[in-house]
């Protein structure tokens, strides 16, 4: 299906470009119209930044966005059909369209008219038409390449350390663009796109951090224990409980100093080596913020902080992304900029389609009919806590139906798998309030605490036999249902399991 008619292409773009002349923004000093700073890296999970718990990995920068501007703890991504989890993800932030109505969805939605019109109803051609210059840097592959071709100016290539350039090349790219924008006395506007190659595996990382975090660049998993690298997640195991469905998937047997090992060795080496990328990658992040604020420009920028998915690096058993715990359905989100009280916190319920209504919002451009998302812009104000009530997650990359999930304001999550042509049917349920790692009976086994050092309290397991919880689960089986229905999910989950 695809969603808006060419016939009216031209009248919306003409509209954007009007809106672009006379808007005047409520925010911005003087009357100029805000910068867009949109930071995306790749496989980063939220509780590896300060601003949601973390206390291991240093990352002062983005310490500094987040008590600068908003952090939102309750962002996600909508899913995948696709084990490159990175595709459909990015085509949502690029269209601000649901997992199941984006570009290359289904055969339909990937004809060239398709891809086409997503491209031109895109993030970066809403904002040219706006008149702002529009700058991109990021990997090459597994995103939207039409709407990539929008940007103005672009650099990409897949940095990640090893025989290649690493996150310093990202973070070069644009301030070469920030310098030439000096350069040329442009005073137009500016939405930047800085994606970030890393934490994505492999994860190669500078020597200095690697010793800080007791790790080392392998190719296979390493021979013995480092006891200066980093503790395991609390809802580390050493196997999942049952098939995740996705037989032969490249992050659970083919990363790089991991394989199929889950020893503690191995996932405190990964963890090493993750904490030292994203160290190496915040310095990045900090070059671009300091730039900004020596042009002037900061104070009149939204500075935007987000990843396209999380991780698992050993919860659960799990290493890569295709899953919906919690780990890796939701992402880290913050916002800098004219109007966001500086240490705002809120849950937001938002997902990354929400960007680009949120952007346009703000910058005060109309918004095509095509865009699912919502803005997002009145919990930024601190005048909403969230913007919806549920939230609806979908994997199938692997085996059919595979794997959604729901999650409720109150704090409740159901989770439905229905894998390996249903030989694999499980339900799991999680009041998220008294056990936010969603931690599973497996966690409460003495080798395992023994490893981990944290012994679950009573109520921090699966609920989903538990009869004093069986009308919560019926309810939201429900609004599952309900919600596959809505956003047109073609993999119907069966009931009664």
């Amino acid at each position: 299906m695809i969603l808006r008619p060419q016939a009216r292409l031209s009248a919306l773009l003409l509209a954007f470009s009007l809106g672009a002349m006379l808007y005047a923004p409520r925010h911005a000093a003087g009357g100029d119209r805000p910068n867009f700073l949109l930071i995306v890296t790749d496989d980063q999970e939220a509780s590896s930044l300060n601003a949601y718990g973390d206390r291991a990995c240093d990352t002062p920068n983005l310490d500094r966005l987040a008590a600068r501007g908003a952090c939102l703890t309750d962002a996600h991504h909508m899913g995948s059909w696709s084990g490159a989890v990175c595709l459909p993800s990015r085509t949502m932030i690029m269209t601000g369209r649901t997992v199941w109505r984006i570009p290359g969805a289904n055969d339909e939605l990937k004809t060239p008219a398709a891809m086409a019109e997503g491209a031109r109803l895109s993030l970066p051609a809403l904002f040219n038409a706006a008149g702002y210059d529009t700058y991109r840097t990021c990997k090459s592959g597994n995103t939207f390449a039409p709407a990539n071709a929008q940007f103005k100016r672009r650099d990409e290539a897949d940095c990640r350390g090893g025989d290649k350039p690493g996150s310093e090349w990202h973070a070069d790219k644009t301030l070469k663009y920030l310098e030439d924008r000096e350069a040329q006395g442009s005073d137009d506007p500016f939405f930047i796109y800085l994606g970030f190659s890393h934490p994505h595996d492999p994860r190669n990382a500078e020597e200095n951090l690697l010793q800080k975090y007791g790790a080392e660049n392998l190719q296979q998993p390493p021979k013995k224990l480092n006891p200066a690298a980093p503790r395991l997640p609390v809802n580390y195991l050493p196997k999942h409980p049952f098939p995740h469905g996705h037989p032969g998937l490249r992050d659970e047997e083919q990363v790089s100093g991991v394989l199929t090992d889950r020893s503690e060795a191995t996932i405190r080496n990964e963890t090493g080596r993750e904490y030292a990328c994203i160290e190496y990658l915040d310095t990045q992040v900090g070059r671009v913020l300091d730039k900004l604020e020596a042009m002037g420009e900061l104070d009149n920028t939204y500075v935007l902080f987000t990843s396209d998915h999380g991780i698992a690096v050993g919860r659960h058993g799990l290493v890569g992304k295709q899953n919906l715990y919690e780990h890796t359905w939701t992402v880290p989100l913050l916002v800098q900029g004219p109007g966001i009280e500086p240490g705002h916190r809120a849950s937001g319920f938002v997902y990354l389609l929400d960007l680009l209504p949120t952007m346009c919002d703000l910058a005060g451009i109309p918004v095509p009919d095509s865009v699912e998302g919502v803005s997002f812009r009145p919990v930024l104000e601190g005048k909403a806590e969230r913007v919806r009530d549920q939230m609806y997650g979908a994997y199938c990359g692997g085996t059919k139906p595979g794997i959604r999930a729901v999650k409720t304001a109150d704090g409740w999550k159901l989770v439905k798998h229905d894998v390996l042509d249903g030989q694999v049917r499980k339900t799991q349920l999680f009041n998220l309030n008294e056990n936010p790692n969603e931690l599973l009976n497996e966690h409460a086994a003495p080798a395992v605490v023994a490893l981990t050092g944290n012994q679950p309290l009573a109520g921090q397991h699966d609920l989903a036999d538990d009869p004093q919880h069986a009308e919560k689960r019926r309810e939201l089986e429900a609004l599952l249902a309900a919600e596959q229905e809505r956003l047109g999910d073609p993999y119907p989950i069966p009931q009664g399991f």
